[in-house]
This record gives structure tokens, C-alpha cells and sequence, in this order.
């Protein structure tokens, strides 16, 4: 049996390729680039073609030097809420529709007059929305006819590698549930919804658990996919769950904060939780019989990253000088504004918001500024802005979990002033991991460990990750955070109209 693990992550810029053992070590970490086309507004596609060739290009690139017959298999992570119809061959039709295309709007506004949202809510986990892949192939079938009577079926794009590997049509539970057409409870295609789409669900594939494995890889494809044939390929997840499991959350109450250009607070339970304001949502989980109840901000480091484009240039030469990184002195500026940062408050929209906001119109504001304010009061402000809005999908799970500790992964996370207003706005204990940005990827690393028998269970995680540090929460801070939180949301919806206003000019 094979003592190395093979996890590729399908994500929108690139495929992330990593070479793990068994026990839990990095080997090797390749990514290969590929593009995106944006266009027409609101419209995002990419070539498969792209996906395989790099999954091809990695496998030879992380294996140059080891036998490849030690690999005991190979999953994946992918990006989630795609749209890749493909016919009898498994050949794709057109290029895929991803998940940052927004072009089916009259194909929600369609299923909304037939359903309530609650009601919706309630089947799939997920709100209606024109972001999900059920809503794309209904465009596929209202404007591209002829593709939509060819496909033979919609697969996910790490579900499209699969299919040339192994010669298998299928999906896992977890990109299922985000397709907005999986009933969450009974994890299987809602005939119901279904019916009301209009959709033949002939065309969705066989639903899978995350371990199934696909099959074996197959000798005609062996040699330009860089693997030895029969290598056992398992199905793994979407790239949202695979990163619970690379964070730690593998059981009952389990949770953890993502912390990168966009962020996401997330734990794992034995069922759905279902917000009565629809604030947040859930996935199906890797772990068998579990759920990955989830709430997902736009613009997190988006906005860390936009506050230092604006305001803090000039820290690039003096970090060159003095041999850090920029971030280091952001932090040092952050560590010296007080909690609050003066009396200053960011609404970090600037991408709109999902989670927990469901406002495309909201915008991002500095709320409070006075002449005495400095830079690092604005860094402050930013990032308590970020915070304090990741704490309301945290109260939401709150209502039925206690949550007293989380793990940190991202880029953020590097901070440590960040963490530890994070630790004292969510009053929680917040632990640091020691791989910060590979979490993704070491989740479906142990899917493939798991599905293929070298690993036991998914608690195997256990020896893959380790705490780095530990910052207990100061609950006077915390307290006169909740008072904050109060003018945050206040300020958010006193602008509502305002928001609405400059949405429509030009």
C-alpha cells in the first residue's frame, strides 16, 4: 500500500497541487495558473481543457522525483457551484459557467414564484439564488437549446477531472449542496425542485459520498496524467468543506474562521441549522452523516487589502528597509489604536455581501472619522469591521451550539493583533494552525487517505495539523465589543436606502 496521498485544488485562478504522506507531512506544493473570462458584466467561464491539463502538469511536477507507484490515491477540491454540461464521452459542450457568474437572474426570479424562500430554504440549505448551478443549466436550456439536449450530464469541475481519469459520471454530497437542487436531508436529487426547474435529472450524475472512490485511473490516460495506472481516484469535495476538515472540524461542534479575501465561520454538526433570517447556509459535509453549517463575507482581506492600496503605500519602502513584511507594520499600527479605534467604525461592503447581510446594493463605509484619526486607528477600524461582521454568522450558530474555541487558518491569521481582536469580539478562544493557507488541500488529502483505506477516519486530520499558538479572550474587551456591535449594525441599517440610492448611479 502506498505511503503518499495526492490532493488537487480545482480553484478559479488556479490548481493547487499537493504530495502529502500518510503521516501527515508536506512533500510538495505546486500550483499552475489558468485563466478566467469575465465578460458581459456579470458573466465568468473557464475552459476544462485548463483544469485537466493542469492536473496533468502538476502530477508530473510533484513527482519528479518519487516512484509513482507509492501514490495510495489521489482526490480533489474543487471549486463549488459550477456548471460543466458534457455529453455520452464526458466531452465538455461549451465552457463551464463557475460560480462567480451571475447571468441566470430571470432563472431565479422564475423558481421564486414558486416557491417560498423558507420553503426552499428548508429543502436545500441554500437561499435562490442565480450564483448556484441548478439556475445556470436552466439558462443553458432557455438559451442554448441544442447544447441543453446534448448534455448527457452537469458535472462540477473537479467531477469533469474525474470523469477523464476513471471514466465515471459522478458527484459527491458536498458539491451536490451547492448546487441548490440537492434535498439536504435525504442527500439525494429533489425531485420536487426538480420538477419546478423544468430540468430532465437524468442529467445530474450519481451522488456519492466525498471517500467513494471514482474508480481506478484508467492506462489510457496514465501516462499524460503523470500516474501509474490503476492509481485509485476518490471523489473528494467542494473546496469549502474540504477546508473544514483541513481546519480541524471534523466533529460534532468543531469550528473554525477562514480568514482570507473573502472569509467564512464554520463547524460541523449531526444536521443542518437553519437560520429563521436565512443569514446563513449549509453544505453537506465530508464526514460522513455530517453538516457543515456555513457563513460566508465578500470582502475580508479584500477590504484589508484595499485599506493598504489606499492608505498605506509609503509602508513598502520602510518594510524594504528594515528587512519585514509591510503587514508587520500594519500590525504595529494596529496594536497601538485602543479597541474601537477611537470611536471609528468600517462596514466592509465593498463587494456587496452575502453572508450575513444578502445585500449585492450594501457598500462599505467609514462611519465616525474625525480630524484626530490616524492610520492605524483606520487599519483598527478595518479589521474590527471585519470581525465584528463575521460575529453575527457566529451568534447565529451560537443559538445552537456552544462555541467556546475555533481554529484560525488564512492569510489574516498571520496577525497577531488581528487575532486577538478576534478572540475578544467572539469571546472565544481563538487557536492558530500551523498550516494556515494549505487547509484546503490537506481535506482532501485525508479524503483521499480515508476513501482509500491508509487512513482510518477523518480524525486523522489530528496528525496532518497542529496549534501553533493560543490567545485566551479578554472579556472586558469583549463586552465593550458587543456595545460596538450594536452601532455596526445600527450604521448598516440606517444607510439601507442610502445603499440603494448609489447603486442606481452612473
Amino acid at each position: 500500500m502506498g505511503k503518499y496521498l495526492i490532493a488537487h485544488d480545482l480553484g478559479t485562478s488556479g490548481d493547487k497541487a499537493t504530495l502529502f504522506t500518510t503521516d501527515g507531512e508536506l512533500v510538495r506544493s505546486i500550483t499552475y495558473v489558468y485563466p478566467t473570462n469575465f465578460f458581459n458584466s456579470t458573466w465568468a467561464e473557464q475552459n476544462p481543457q485548463d483544469w485537466w491539463d493542469a492536473v496533468c502538469e502538476n502530477n508530473k511536477a510533484l513527482l519528479k522525483d518519487v516512484d509513482k507507484r507509492e501514490v495510495a490515491g489521489m482526490a480533489f477540491s474543487g471549486q463549488m457551484m459550477g456548471c460543466v454540461p458534457v455529453d455520452r464521452d464526458g466531452k465538455a459542450l461549451r465552457p463551464a459557467i463557475i460560480w462567480a457568474d451571475q447571468r441566470s437572474q430571470e432563472e431565479e426570479k422564475a423558481i421564486r414564484a414558486q416557491i417560498s424562500e423558507q420553503e426552499f430554504y428548508r429543502i436545500t440549505g441554500h437561499k435562490i439564488s442565480a450564483s448556484y448551478s441548478i439556475e445556470k443549466l436552466m439558462w443553458i436550456k432557455a438559451h442554448e437549446p441544442e447544447i441543453y439536449k446534448n448534455t448527457y450530464k452537469m458535472l462540477q469541475p473537479k467531477d469533469y477531472v474525474i470523469r477523464r481519469l476513471t471514466g465515471a459520471f459522478v458527484t459527491d454530497y458536498t458539491d451536490a449542496s451547492g448546487t441548490n437542487c440537492l434535498d439536504l436531508n435525504r442527500l439525494e436529487w429533489s425531485q420536487g425542485l426538480l420538477a419546478l426547474t423544468g430540468i430532465d435529472g437524468e442529467k445530474l450524475p450519481e451522488v456519492c459520498p466525498s471517500t467513494h472512490v471514482a474508480g481506478e485511473l484508467t492506462p489510457s490516460v496514465a501516462e499524460e496524467c503523470g500516474l501509474a495506472p490503476g492509481t485509485p481516484i476518490v471523489i473528494g469535495g467542494g473546496d469549502g468543506v474540504c477546508a473544514a476538515v483541513g481546519a480541524g472540524s471534523v466533529r460534532e461542534g468543531d469550528t473554525f474562521n477562514y480568514l482570507g479575501s473573502s472569509s467564512w465561520v464554520a463547524l460541523t454538526s449531526k444536521s443542518p441549522i437553519y437560520d429563521p433570517q436565512l443569514r446563513t447556509y449549509n453544505w453537506a459535509h465530508m464526514v460522513p452523516g455530517m453538516y457543515s453549517p456555513n457563513g460566508t463575507m465578500q470582502a475580508a482581506g479584500n477590504s484589508y487589502q484595499f485599506i493598504k492600496k489606499v492608505l498605506c503605500r509609503d509602508l513598502e519602502a520602510e518594510a524594504k528597509q528594515r528587512g519585514v513584511s509591510p503587514y508587520e507594520l500594519m500590525n504595529e499600527e494596529i496594536a497601538a489604536s485602543p479597541i474601537g479605534a477611537r470611536g471609528l467604525l468600517y462596514l466592509p461592503y465593498i463587494l456587496g455581501e452575502r453572508s450575513p447581510r444578502w445585500n449585492p446594493n450594501a457598500r462599505g463605509a467609514f462611519v465616525g472619522l474625525k480630524m484626530e484619526h490616524t492610520r492605524g486607528d483606520m487599519l483598527r477600524a478595518t479589521v474590527e469591521g471585519i470581525l465584528m461582521n463575521l460575529c453575527i454568522i457566529l451568534d447565529v450558530f451560537r443559538r445552537d451550539m456552544d462555541i467556546r474555541e475555533l481554529n484560525v487558518i488564512g492569510g489574516l491569521a498571520k496577525g497577531d493583533p488581528i487575532r486577538h481582536a478576534l478572540a475578544d469580539i467572539y469571546g472565544v478562544k481563538a487557536r492558530r494552525l500551523n498550516w494556515l493557507d494549505e487547509a484546503t488541500s490537506m481535506g482532501a488529502a485525508v479524503c483521499a487517505g480515508v476513501g482509500t483505506g491508509v487512513l482510518e477516519d477523518f480524525t486523522a486530520i489530528d496528525r496532518f495539523i497542529k496549534v501553533d499558538d493560543v490567545i485566551e479572550p479578554d472579556m472586558d474587551n469583549h463586552r465593550r465589543y458587543g456595545e460596538l456591535k450594536q452601532y455596526f449594525d445600527e450604521c448598516y441599517s440606517a444607510l439601507l436606502k442610502t445603499y440603494d440610492h448609489l447603486a442606481q448611479w452612473k
